[in-house]
């Protein structure tokens, strides 16, 4: 039987606008990345854990919890550099050693996930054909607007002189950036971390939110404990 190898590379930048040090602030008693190192070390599917980061900072402490690290270069590492940049500068390294199959890459802001979600989703896209995987939420129930141009609101994924029963919404699922899977090729091919086949992987609603402020620091807590997500 082949051996799939499965890494998982996880990018965190020193840098952050909106919370100082966003990637280890303490979060439910441990540094935020943590929680993310943890969850891929337990799982049953992926071989090694690596942190890239422009931080030795944070390096350290990826280092502590038992994560492998890349120094990401400053060039690759400002506001506007993307995931796929660090990506491809870790799968480089990575692959400098040994062959990758399959890239699992979550993120750190998105530490309310669990091991399970991440062996299923890796054993859903290992029976099938697909190239890349995206972590959904089921959103049938949510009727979205936006400021129309003329200043007058305007209704988008539905309509509102026509409001259907629930019942009858058609369902819709929304990227929530826990994590995606995909196969180097694909990243370098298309320089995005989705293409080819694609396939989604629905979680719980809960697990939607992500922190990028202060008041995602208290929700997603909150929620990390109420669902005991934080006993691991």
């Amino acid at each position: 039987m082949l051996t799939t190898n499965i890494v998982a590379i996880i990018p965190a930048r020193g840098g952050s606008k909106g919370i100082l040090n966003k990637n280890i602030i303490d979060f439910c008693g441990k540094p935020l990345i943590a929680w993310t190192i943890e969850q891929c070390l337990s799982s049953k599917y992926i071989s090694d854990v690596w942190v890239t980061s422009d931080s030795q900072e944070i390096l350290d402490i990826a280092g502590k919890y038992g994560a492998k690290t890349i120094s990401r270069p400053d060039s690759i590492s400002g506001d506007l550099a993307s995931s796929e940049v660090a990506w491809m500068h870790a799968i480089e390294i990575i692959q400098r050693d040994s062959n990758i199959d399959l890239v699992f890459a979550p993120q750190v802001t998105s530490p309310l996930r669990e091991t399970k979600d991440i062996d299923s989703a890796i054993e859903q896209i290992l029976n099938s054909d697909a190239d890349s995987l995206l972590s959904t939420v089921e959103i049938e129930d949510f009727f979205i607007w936006r400021k129309g141009l003329k200043s007058e609101p305007e209704s988008i994924n539905y309509d509102y002189m026509n409001r259907k029963p629930r019942q009858e919404i058609e369902k819709k699922y929304l990227e929530n950036g826990s994590f995606y899977i995909f196969k180097p090729k694909i990243l370098k091919d298309n320089n995005n971390r989705l293409g080819g086949k694609v396939l989604l992987h629905k979680m719980e609603k809960y697990k939607m939110f992500q922190i990028d402020n202060d008041e995602d620091i208290e929700l997603s807590a909150v929620i990390m404990r109420g669902f005991g997500l934080d006993a691991g």
